[in-house]
């Protein structure tokens, strides 16, 4: 399973149909990486929260999804993106309980959570970028 092989693929996340799209991608990478039941749900988790993210807080954006490989390990990497407004402070928002908006504030720290890899890059007036990886166990 080389990453080299494969071309990333591309999801425009403009609606709630756009993270149910971005979860049945997830799932269907992380099948094929040979995830686990509990490893799979902890990315469609990820996935979903970011994806949501990226439409609530952003405006809408994409999510560019690969089967990754290092050192021999399979992976899923995602990566959100938009042009939302940004987080004036990133490591208030990867707090737990804190929220921007009604939610409970487990979407980001969460996430982060659920996954191998977590990297936020955010510019106010400019956006967001969330790239995650996953590794299979």
């Amino acid at each position: 399973m080389s990453s080299a092989s494969r071309t990333p693929e591309v999801l425009e996340i403009t609606s709630s149909g756009g993270v149910v799209q971005a979860r049945q991608l997830v799932r269907g990478l992380a099948q094929e990486c040979r995830f686990s039941l509990v490893e799979q749900t902890k990315l469609i988790t990820a996935a979903s929260e970011l994806a949501r993210n990226t439409l609530i807080h952003g405006g809408g954006g994409s999510m560019t999804a690969s089967v990754v490989e290092e050192r021999g390990l399979p992976g899923v990497r995602l990566v959100f993106t938009d042009r939302g407004p940004g987080i004036a402070d990133v490591e208030l928002a990867l707090t737990d309980g804190w929220t921007s908006g009604g939610g409970m504030g487990l979407g980001l720290s969460g996430s982060r959570r659920l996954v191998s890899d977590f990297v936020l890059d955010s510019t106010v007036g400019q956006g967001t970028t969330v790239t995650v990886t996953k590794w299979a166990r």
